[in-house]
């Protein structure tokens, strides 16, 4: 898997992370896409230039979200942690 599909994935499991309810369905991630949470209600997605030069400006400030982030909602602002969440939604520190 290239460096770009990697970040990618990560991104995009942000922000479905960010803007879903916990669901054991499959995410359908594709490779070329940026998805971008922009605020409150403001969800993008937009396909990439794929060329060589817009992924290492993209990465040069890209940070590697570590397993078992959960990320939620609070007040209007988006939140990430460490732990994880069970299939009823209660939250537990690893």
């Amino acid at each position: 898997m290239t460096k770009l599909s990697k970040t990618l994935i990560a991104t995009a499991g942000f922000v479905v992370i960010a803007t879903s309810a916990f669901s054991e369905a499959t995410w359908d991630f594709k490779a070329g896409m940026a998805y971008m949470y922009g605020g409150p209600g403001k969800m993008s997605a937009m396909a990439m230039t794929p060329a060589e030069k817009n992924h290492e400006a993209m990465m040069k400030n890209a940070k590697k979200v570590p397993e078992n982030t959960v990320f939620f909602m609070d007040n209007g602002s988006l939140y990430s942690t460490s732990g994880r969440l069970d299939p009823t939604g209660n939250f537990y520190v690893n």
